[in-house]
């Protein structure tokens, strides 16, 4: 099947809360091409070069996720430009977000990174940390971002119950901040969910998915 088929297939699949994120690292621009042709428009990088020279090539009604881990002294290169930032997993990181936003007169919106599976390869923030940024004066205090939602990966694994006990568990978390609303936190989407476990993460409560390899082919 094309890419434009596949996408077309997982679309007509989702419901429609949900958010579609073509994971489009290390694809040329034209496999891109041909799923914005095909009516995508959210498209997900995982290294902020590569993003920007896509955000470059590419026609400029695209929003560009930025889903993989973010090191601190890459985030001016995005900035200009970026939509979301999934990865977020420090109010240090948040602070440099919030410093290169300014400087580009935006608002830009980020997920915090929950800590939710059982390796210790992934990123993220265990319910504590995340408790202490959104209390800490200097998060009150910016003016250049927005958290509007929270992200987690499952553990890799093929035990769909442990998966879902993963997506459940981020889920109430998300559920437990629906009250706390001001002018730089409003948690609407919740990012989980990836090729081999969307359909899982979506019966959890999942509102954005990150799919690759079921719309672009393995890489």
């Amino acid at each position: 099947m094309s890419i434009a088929q596949n996408l077309l297939k997982i679309k007509s699949s989702l419901p429609s809360t949900v958010t579609l994120v073509a994971v489009s690292k290390t694809k040329p621009v034209v496999d891109l091409m041909e799923a914005y042709d095909a009516g995508q428009r959210i498209f997900g990088e995982n290294k902020i070069q590569e993003m920007a020279e896509k955000w470059e090539a590419m026609p400029k009604d695209i929003e560009w996720h930025m889903i993989g881990h973010v090191q601190t002294n890459k985030v001016k290169f995005m900035t200009p430009f970026v939509s979301l930032i999934h990865g977020v997993d420090s109010l240090k990181l948040l602070e440099e977000i919030d410093k290169q936003a300014k400087k580009n007169n935006r608002i830009i919106d980020c997920l915090l990174q929950i800590y939710i599976a059982e390796e210790e390869s992934k990123f993220g923030l265990d319910e504590e940390e995340l408790n202490e940024i959104l209390a800490s004066a200097t998060f009150q205090e910016m003016k250049n971002i927005r958290i509007v939602g929270l992200m987690g990966m499952a553990t890799f694994t093929d035990n769909q119950t442990q998966i879902k006990k993963e997506f459940t568990h981020l889920k109430s978390i998300f559920d437990s901040y629906q009250n706390l609303k001001s002018e730089i936190c409003n948690l609407k989407s919740l990012s989980m969910g990836m090729s081999g476990d969307y359909q899982l993460a979506i019966e959890c409560g999942s509102t954005m998915v990150r799919i690759g390899s079921s719309i672009f082919g393995n890489r």
